[in-house]
């Protein structure tokens, strides 16, 4: 019995100095910053971080979860937005509010975790450096703990520091395919022959051989394009944003065979493990391209394939596959705008 006794006094004393040194030693809250450079334009960054459903997309916060149920509230922007989220499988929920904005300058937001009354208080500051590089200012107010939580504050701000460096990576892949496919749309030039550089890509999709009867190779390329596009956003959960344009790769050639063989696929940042068979990874290795933008039937690219054929014959070069960029997502009984680009070699 004594011995019991001993150990409780000790236990006692223990809690005792710990609730002591945490009390004069380590702060109830704490506040640190945070700086990081994109190369993306001011107005680009902030609408991805004044817009929640954009935010919510990229950051690390929510997107390393595939448990959490997300609300949003309007306005869906700027200030007076905000959105509820709950976690079942971590056993999480909270509130994040936008307080304040002054645009394409400051944001302040406001996070409730867990019921907790205190909210965490993050003011984001954006700069532009240039007209294609935009410096981001993470400015952090933890809420005030109680004495014997404040050990957590040991490591917050290393917690956050990870949180805006893997956040940053997904914006950087969310803003890299929003200004691809901004930077295509207006470069097209409908029927003029133009010469490119592509660089490397990589393809997630699928490979296929199909009847090259009439319009059987078309709703092919459409039922197939659907299959991947579901796959993607569907069994993945990736976003429009975080993939570029679909890209059919086939022999230049190929339009006057009876049969046709090709490999569909979105173009991805990284790759990872697929469960579905039907799905593989390609890389498309950097070339020099002819390039064709079109517009009309799919029948119709025939001729600007021919002429980008021609092209490089008269230009003695050799030439591999071609590409076909989809600019607008197939569908059935539609005209398609698509980028054609004929890899050329000496």
């Amino acid at each position: 019995m004594r011995f019991f006794k001993i150990i409780a006094i000790f236990i006692v004393l223990l809690v005792g100095a710990y609730a002591a040194s945490m009390y004069y030693f380590v702060d109830e809250s704490k506040d640190f910053k945070i700086e990081k450079e994109v190369d993306y334009p001011l107005e680009k960054v902030f609408s991805q971080f004044n817009n929640l459903q954009n935010f919510t997309r990229w950051n690390n916060f929510f997107t390393s979860s595939q448990s959490i149920d997300i609300d949003y509230y309007t306005p869906y922007e700027g200030q007076g937005s905000s959105i509820s989220y709950v976690d079942p499988k971590n056993d999480t929920d909270g509130e994040m509010f936008i307080r304040y904005e002054k645009v394409n300058k400051g944001l302040r937001y406001q996070l409730f975790e867990d019921k907790n009354e205190n909210p965490t208080v993050v003011e984001v500051k954006f700069k532009a450096i240039s007209a294609e590089k935009t410096n981001i200012t993470w400015v952090v107010h933890t809420p005030k703990l109680s004495v014997l939580r404040r050990v957590e504050n040991f490591w917050t701000e290393d917690r956050f520091a990870e949180n805006i460096d893997k956040s940053m990576a997904n914006l950087k892949n969310v803003l890299g395919n929003k200004v691809e496919k901004d930077n295509q749309m207006a470069a097209i030039k409908y029927d003029s022959l133009m010469v490119e550089k592509e660089e490397e890509k990589l393809l997630l999709g699928i490979n296929v051989s199909t009847s090259n009867k009439k319009d059987a190779l078309y709703k092919n390329i459409v039922m197939n394009y659907n299959k991947i596009y579901n796959y993607t956003t569907m069994d993945l959960g990736k976003k429009d944003d975080e993939f570029g344009f679909p890209i059919l790769v086939t022999d230049a050639d190929n339009y006057k065979d009876k049969e046709v063989s090709y490999f569909l696929g979105i173009p991805l940042s990284k790759k990872f493990g697929v469960t579905d068979n039907n799905f593989s990874f390609r890389t498309q290795n950097p070339t020099q391209n002819y390039v064709m933008y079109y517009k009309g039937s799919y029948e119709g690219r025939v001729k600007a394939i021919q002429q980008l054929i021609q092209k490089a014959k008269n230009d003695e070069m050799r030439f591999g596959d071609i590409r076909q960029t989809f600019i607008e997502r197939p569908m059935d009984d539609q005209d398609v705008n698509m980028k054609l680009s004929l890899s050329v070699f000496k």
